[in-house]
């Protein structure tokens, strides 16, 4: 027997799904919203009472072949774009399925960090399969809800949606730390100081370019699916579009105003380094320009030619460097009366 047929579930049970590799966790959701953890080591039963939702490693390379063996009415379309390494964010819906790609934050030690990763989902009136390759902040707090029995779903939709909800929360939260990096960069511009971490808003202006990308393409898909509506859906797969999206309509706007902040900061900053690099250069310019006449004299005494002053005289030395001093007074004089010490 082969390695890959040894990791396949066995066919289709009418009864169960079997045990499903790569699985994270499972719930059952009944009628009334309550959700049930499974055991992902044992056979998933499948009941009348409620629907499923099962949320897959898809880093795990049994998990492809596991689902195409279960026999799950599903569309072929929709089961390779969930196992599939799409980047670019999608929504399909038909009749009895929907199916896409959402993007995410990647869920980090400590809930930290603003790498961006994605969620596939695949879902049905009876089952909710959600996938990714990373660990998401979104469907983490969304288990934690469930656990916690904060929310009660009472149909699929309505937990795409609450997976969505902590989507725009991560953003949300993001968006705030952000901010507080800014304000500490300004506070530290309006003091003029000379250890502005320039690193620091260069990376902030680049996650605000990240996250504004992401957004971009997330308020698109539900723009266009509250324009084309959700009547060709089942009740329990229709998802309230355009709150989500005016949802992520006002995050956009937010991230969009601190992506506009850090630009104002990164010209301030380039202003602030200008101003410094001509006050360094005007210091160097009259540096040279008083060094200049003891430098001219020097070169006059230390010509070889007969005739220079003060040949014979044993005190010559003494001369040439009052000669020196003197040249280089006249010039600061003149300098300060034309007014070039004043920076």
């Amino acid at each position: 027997m082969s390695t890959t047929a040894q990791v396949l579930p066995p066919l289709l049970d009418p009864r169960n799904l079997g045990v499903m590799p790569g699985l994270v966790w499972a719930f059952r959701v009944h009628a009334d919203g309550r959700a049930e953890a499974l055991a992902i080591d044992q056979p998933i039963e499948l009941r009348h009472d409620g629907w499923l939702w099962l949320h897959l490693n898809l880093a795990d390379q049994r998990v492809a072949p596991a689902l195409g063996a279960l026999g799950l009415d599903l569309p072929p379309a929709a089961l390779a774009l969930l196992v599939s390494h799409e980047t670019h964010q999608q929504l399909h819906a038909a009749a009895d399925c929907a199916y896409g790609v959402l993007g995410d934050l990647v869920q980090q030690i400590g809930d930290g960090g603003d790498e961006v990763g994605h969620l596939r989902f695949v879902m049905t009136e009876r089952l909710l399969i959600t996938g990714r390759h990373h660990a998401l902040r979104s469907c983490a707090q969304a288990r934690q809800t469930l656990l916690q029995g904060m929310r009660r779903p009472t149909h699929v939709a309505a937990l795409l949606e609450l997976i969505l909800e902590h989507v725009a929360d991560a953003v949300d939260h993001l968006t705030d730390e952000l901010e507080a990096e800014i304000d500490e960069i300004e506070d530290r511009l309006a003091l003029r100081t000379r250890d502005v971490e320039r690193q620091k808003l260069t990376r902030v202006r680049r996650t605000a370019v990240r996250v504004h990308r992401q957004l971009s393409g997330l308020r698109l898909l539900f723009h266009r699916l509250e324009r084309q509506g959700t009547e060709q859906l089942g009740p329990p797969l229709r998802i309230g579009a355009g709150r989500i999206a005016q949802r992520l309509d006002a995050l956009d706007h937010e991230i969009v105003a601190l992506r506009e902040r850090t630009r104002l900061l990164q010209e301030e900053i380039s202003a602030l380094t200008s101003e410094e690099t001509n006050r360094h250069l005007h210091v160097l310019t009259i540096l040279t320009t008083l060094v200049l006449p003891p430098t001219l004299v020097t070169g006059v005494f230390g010509m070889n030619t007969k005739g220079l002053p003060f040949a014979d005289n044993e005190n010559a030395f003494l001369w040439a460097a009052a000669l020196m001093i003197a040249s280089a007074l006249a010039v600061y004089l003149l300098m300060r009366r034309v007014g070039v010490f004043r920076l």
